[in-house]
């Protein structure tokens, strides 16, 4: 096998259909593939969805056990010599995989890559970026705060507004909400870490492949669209707590603070405009 897929849904009827209609019009190129849904809400009507008219696709019911455990159902599962762990609201482009699988056979060292993503009016989103230091949450979150040239430099260093993101690069982590990744890199750091139940495990899990001595990349020149609606982005840090997705967020910033601590060596080469 070639490539396993894996979407983890929950609640996500609405958009994952055009995710897996996107799949279906993939130019495969004689790859060999298999498509995972883990299941996350563990809804009837998706199971008759997707038997109905996507047969080929392996169903996994769940009940919320968490977006890094949903993928590590499916991904221990999985036979593919590289992983596709993509949201439910993301939709490749016909060629997509294969440039991605290209990639990746031409370079050896890298154990996961990202492509550009893109919001349906066509704007590239931040997918890419360094280690978070203690206060950079507080800068992306704040209005007042990002009035500071401390603030600011800070969020430059943290997006990356030094790189020329329109070439292929190393960066410290990636967005999880489209990875492409060598099964036997993933194999080695022992998958997702399952004590986060949302957000940060893309983080660490960067985190681990670099420790491991795999490289993690941005590729601008495969795209995939990302229609992005993170719930615990639309409210400032004072008001998160009010939220479930919000919790989780901080719950998930401190655990990762204690596995890893703030900052970090980062892996992107530094410019000269921050």
């Amino acid at each position: 096998m070639d490539i396993s897929i894996v979407i983890v849904s929950y609640h996500s009827q609405a958009v994952i259909y055009r995710s897996l209609e996107s799949l279906r019009k993939t130019e495969w190129h004689n790859l060999e593939y298999e498509i995972f849904v883990v299941d996350n809400a563990n809804e009837a009507d998706l199971a008759q969805e997707l038997a109905t008219h996507w047969p080929g696709v392996h169903y996994i019911p769940s009940n919320n056990i968490g977006y890094a455990a949903g993928n590590n159902l499916a991904l221990r599962q999985a036979s593919g010599k590289y992983f596709v762990v993509m949201n439910p609201d993301t939709a490749v482009e016909p060629n997509s995989i294969w440039e991605l699988y290209n990639f990746m056979e031409h370079h050896p060292q890298v154990g996961m890559v990202g492509p550009r993503q893109y919001n349906p009016d066509g704007d590239r989103q931040e997918s890419c970026y360094r280690w978070h230091r203690l206060y950079t949450p507080f800068c992306r979150r704040s209005p007042r705060l990002v009035k500071f040239s401390w603030a600011k430099r800070e969020l430059r260093r943290f997006l990356l507004a030094d790189v020329d993101l329109n070439q292929f690069c190393p960066v410290d982590w990636l967005l999880g909400s489209f990875l492409f990744i060598r099964a036997a890199a993933m194999r080695q750091v022992d998958y997702f870490d399952e004590r986060y139940r949302l957000y940060f495990d893309d983080t660490d899990l960067s985190r681990k492949m670099w420790r491991h001595g795999w490289q993690v990349v941005y590729c601008p020149e495969v795209a995939i669209l990302h229609d992005h609606q993170r719930a615990s982005a639309q409210m400032p840090w004072y008001k998160i707590l009010r939220s479930w997705a919000g919790r989780q967020h901080v719950l998930s910033w401190f655990k990762y603070l204690l596995k890893w601590g703030p900052g970090g060596k980062s892996h992107v080469p530094r410019g000269k405009n921050i």
